[in-house]
This record gives C-alpha cells, sequence and structure tokens, in this order.
C-alpha cells in the first residue's frame, strides 16, 4: 500500500541526517508483519532478492542464501532498463558511487559510521550505507539519479510491526528529472506489485525459520 510522504518524514530517522537535499519520491507499506526485532530478516530477504517463482516456490540455492523475483512483469521491466542504459550510457562506469556522486557514508556521523553497514544487495546496483535496528539504506547511483532506498521498521497499529520503504532521489539535472518522472508508471503499474507480491510470498513462506531464531 502506497502511504504519504509524512509517513517516512514524521519518523526520527537518522538518514534525514545525511540525505536532506533528497526528494522522498515513494513510501510504501510492506506486506511482512513481524515483532519488534524482525529487521534483520528483511534486510535478509531483500539484500538476498528471496523471492518465489509465483507459485509459492523459492528459486534459492538449496539454503535460502539466494533467490530471483521472477515475476514475468518485474524481470522485463527491469531487462528493458538494463538494454536502455547499455545502449544510453546511463550506467556506464564513472556514473556510480563514488564516480559521479560522493558516497553518504561520507557524511555520516561517527556513531553510525561505527555502525554495521549491513549487506551490499546481490542483483540490484545498491550499496548499503549503515544498518540499525530499525532502519536499512542503500544507495545507487547512475547518469539519471542519486536514489536511497530506506527501509524502516515500524508498529503496524495492531500490536505488530512491519517494514516500510521509502524512495528518495535527486535527479541528475532536467534529464534526471524527466526520467524520473517517465518511469513513474511503470514503475506504480509493473515494478512495485510484483516486487511487493513475491516479498510477501517469501516473508510468509519464512515464519517459522524467524520464529525458530
Amino acid at each position: 500500500m502506497r502511504l504519504p510522504r509524512t509517513a517516512h518524514t514524521s519518523r526520527p530517522w537518522r538518514i534525514h541526517e545525511i540525505a536532506g537535499d533528497f526528494h522522498v519520491e515513494d513510501v510504501w507499506a510492506l506486506p511482512t508483519p513481524g515483532g519488534p526485532d524482525d529487521l534483520r530478516h528483511l534486510v535478509r530477504q531483500i539484500a538476498n532478492n528471496e523471492g518465489d517463482d509465483g507459485g509459492g516456490r523459492n528459486e534459492g540455492d538449496g539454503e535460502g542464501n539466494r533467490a530471483a523475483i521472477s515475476s514475468p512483469v518485474y524481470r522485463g521491466l527491469f531487462a528493458v532498463r538494463w538494454m536502455l542504459g547499455r545502449l544510453l550510457g546511463w550506467d556506464k562506469r564513472g556514473t556510480g558511487i563514488g564516480a559521479r556522486v560522493p558516497t553518504l557514508r561520507d557524511r555520516l556521523p561517527v556513531d553510525l559510521r561505527e555502525c554495521p553497514r549491513g549487506p551490499d544487495p546481490r542483483s540490484v546496483p545498491l550499496t548499503s550505507v549503515y544498518q540499525l535496528h530499525d532502519e536499512w539504506a542503500a544507495e545507487m547511483s547512475n547518469r539519471t539519479v542519486h536514489a536511497v532506498m530506506h527501509i524502516g521498521w515500524v508498529p503496524d497499529g495492531a500490536d505488530g510491526y512491519r517494514g516500510q520503504m521509502a524512495v528518495l532521489v535527486k535527479p541528475n539535472g532536467l534529464f534526471g528529472a524527466v526520467y524520473m518522472a517517465a518511469i513513474k508508471p511503470f514503475r506504480y503499474v509493473g515494478v512495485y506489485p510484483a516486487l511487493f507480491r513475491a516479498m510477501g510470498r517469501t516473508w510468509q513462506a519464512s515464519a517459522g525459520q524467524r520464529s525458530a531464531g
């Protein structure tokens, strides 16, 4: 479910300290109900791109360490995006973190810099910035945008907790702003629904493992 931007901006997240010049593009409630300490499980699921094939089966390596979200819409849209990126040079060397833009880790206060950095996702070009008990941030950059995926862990209003995802962006000039506006319908119609369905299925399937761990 899409949420108002205030669902992110009203909370005392540490990301506000280092990404105040970013625009909050999207905020979503994630289908990941759990307990107060379950963010670490969600981070691991996202970082390992754990999903299922649409039929409830996990496509991992047998140990739950890696699986691909195989929704045809999700895979198709990203295949088109990477193809365009190669053709138009959006993702070529020199456009990423540490090249076109400095990493947000350079902005971290001392206490955050000393915290665990968190895992880098395997299948998308995101680099982890920091991980805390109730929030995780990862960043990416290309020719179009510098973006942050922020995952928070929030009360669900029913004595439980759930994940909440915010996407923060800093477009690269007019070209980046036009690009973000152009892809918005595809994100809302194809990418996010497919991603969240797969995320929810995998989260439910792993409930027993979380309880045991």
